[in-house]
């Protein structure tokens, strides 16, 4: 891992489940290391971990990541998300489709997955598409999933 800052994700209990689905879905993707729990007779403080994932790393598309099982305490919410800048509509459905579990949780381009994680999958020229007057922010406001076509002739 070569990245200064490197994103950490706290799953409840699926954190190698997570990590297979991203690397199957994203390209130029792979899991690094998963260490595992140890067995939970060896020490009190892992009842009920073992087997669970205490510390995984994984790299999507080029972006390290590391993760952990850690229980139901801390929850993935929108306050943070991860941007896939696409570079076209087919890109755009292709990660929709995949990543997009929670439909009330969509708006303006950004969806959740089934892991809770959000996620933001926008045209790698969103800024310039919605820049084109208010007609087109308008538009892209009341979205879901982001249609370039219907940003183009706003």
């Amino acid at each position: 891992m070569n990245q200064a800052i490197i994103p950490s994700l706290w799953f409840d209990n699926n954190a190698e489940e997570a990590m297979n689905f991203y690397v199957q879905l994203f390209p130029h993707s792979h899991i690094n290391h998963i260490e595992h729990y140890p067995d939970e007779s060896l020490d009190e403080h892992f009842e009920g971990m073992s087997g669970k994932v205490i510390n995984g790393s994984f790299t999507l598309n080029g972006v390290d990541f590391i993760c952990l099982d850690g229980g139901p305490l801390f929850k993935f919410n929108e306050a943070v998300s991860f941007t896939v800048q696409c570079k076209n509509q087919a890109e755009i459905d292709y990660y929709w489709d995949a990543l997009s579990s929670h439909p009330e949780n969509e708006q303006c381009g950004w969806c959740k997955d089934n892991y809770g994680v959000s996620w933001q999958i926008i045209p790698a020229n969103l800024g310039e598409l919605v820049s084109r007057g208010p007609a087109a922010m308008q538009a892209m406001m009341k979205m879901k999933k982001i249609v370039i076509a219907e940003l183009e002739n706003a």
